[in-house]
């Protein structure tokens, strides 16, 4: 999913370096106690133990998300909530009154100030571009609703599996599978797409007219949807608009649909005419050393090639899955090469990123700098392939070092069941080669 670069799944961008479905790229915890312990901030408590409401602005919109401030060792904690994800942030430095909350594994920060008792104002800023990317931000001590509502009016059932059109303003469209968990006013879902998924979104129901939103550090998302009719019971149709940050924007219709499903994820991209293996030798994010599926240490085994980019949420989801199921698996005769497509061509600050990556997800794999963060790019400086669609792609190769299947995006755990199926998938590829 994703941002000045854009992510769209099979499509132009979104004008603006968020993930969108999944990360495309193209140059073109526990919830937090109340109470009031102040958290020393230079000269100002800006940061009290609580639950807050943070504002993202851009394009007339409102991005809102909540987060917990707590301590944790005597030193502060954030943790930002999105539906049932819980990202815990740890780096927190103070200079002056201002304070900078860093953004997990991405490039970025909140930078804040106290403006008044319960109140920070400041920026979300991003620093992986050419210039840092800056969007406003406000927020409110005292656990809200996402998404202001009405009380006792009559609410719409937004619930179910719906069959989604995305259209860009450039006129392009792409399909995609809504998924929606509402109780009562409050509504938890996600967009599923060729090439990933929108993670954790939620909000709340007011009426006929449904809100979601996410913040995880490297993306703001908006939807908004809804129902033609406020006198149904349940939502017989769905029309609404998604803003991505500061400059993405497209419209979005939808209709029930319980079967609603995409094109498979295996049969996106392929190897060129002829080619049957990969030849590549990058860089390892360790100074001095390169990385070859040739070399000796793969030879024999299955290898599995995560294409990916420390800047993407939607890689960071397949990187949780599979660094633990590396450790578990190892020992069978797998291995996996992690490509890394960051934002910058200076290779050295690549592989920092790509080395705090590691150091924060427990990353037992080997990690190259193979590129920018560009599809054509990435699929130039793999001249096998027919194309890279996504961040991430997943490529397995058997015994013989031969690519045996290619798969588009990840479906993360935000997704609940289309989770699973990604998972069985790809425990099923790997053990169908291992017993080869």
């Amino acid at each position: 999913m994703s941002f000045p670069i854009s992510f769209r799944p099979l499509a132009a961008g979104l004008g603006l370096a968020l993930a969108l479905g999944s990360c495309q790229s193209n140059s073109k915890p526990e919830a937090a106690d109340g109470g009031g312990d102040l958290m020393e901030v230079g000269s100002a408590n800006a940061l009290s133990a609580g639950t807050w409401r943070g504002v993202l602005s851009a394009q007339g919109q409102e991005i809102p998300f909540l987060f917990d401030v707590a301590q944790d060792g005597g030193k502060p904690t954030v943790t930002l909530r999105n539906g049932e994800e819980r990202l815990k942030l740890d780096e927190i430095s103070t200079a002056g009154d201002s304070t900078t909350i860093r953004l997990g594994v991405f490039d970025a920060a909140l930078v804040v100030r106290a403006d008044g008792e319960g109140q920070l104002r400041g920026a979300w800023v991003k620093y992986d571009g050419k210039e840092p990317y800056r969007m406003p931000f406000r927020a409110t001590k005292g656990e809200e609703p996402l998404f202001p509502v009405m009380a006792d009016r009559k609410i719409v059932s937004f619930d179910g599996t719906w069959k989604v059109t995305f259209k860009g303003d450039d006129g392009e469209t792409y399909p995609a599978v809504g998924v929606f968990k509402q109780e009562g006013q409050n509504i938890t879902g996600t967009f599923l797409t060729t090439t990933g998924d929108y993670r954790y979104l939620a909000g709340q129901v007011d009426g006929n007219v449904m809100k979601l939103s996410t913040f995880d550090g490297s993306h703001g998302f908006l939807f908004t949807g809804k129902n033609p009719n406020e006198t149904d019971t349940k939502a017989t149709a769905i029309s609404g608009d998604f803003y991505s940050g500061k400059k993405g924007h497209e419209t979005w219709t939808a209709v029930p649909d319980p079967n609603a499903k995409l094109p498979d994820a295996n049969s996106l991209t392929g190897m060129k005419p002829g080619q049957k293996k990969l030849d590549f030798k990058f860089p390892s994010i360790y100074e001095g050393g390169a990385i070859s599926p040739s070399d000796p240490k793969y030879k024999g085994k299955v290898v599995v090639i995560q294409i990916l980019g420390s800047w993407c949420p939607n890689c960071m989801d397949e990187t949780n899955f599979l660094a633990p199921w590396y450790e578990k698996n190892k020992s069978r005769g797998v291995e996996i090469i992690g490509l890394g497509y960051e934002r910058t061509p200076d290779q050295t600050l690549a592989a920092k990123k790509l080395l705090k990556m590691k150091e924060r997800m427990n990353v037992g794999y080997d990690l190259a700098v193979a590129g920018i963060a560009d599809k054509d790019a990435a699929a130039k400086s793999l001249p096998q392939l027919q194309s890279v669609l996504a961040f991430p792609t997943t490529i397995f190769l058997d015994k013989k070092g031969e690519v045996r299947k290619i798969h588009t995006g990840f479906s993360g755990p935000g997704t609940g069941k289309y989770y699973q199926e990604e998972i069985a998938d790809f425990n099923k590829t790997v053990d169908m080669l291992l017993k080869e």
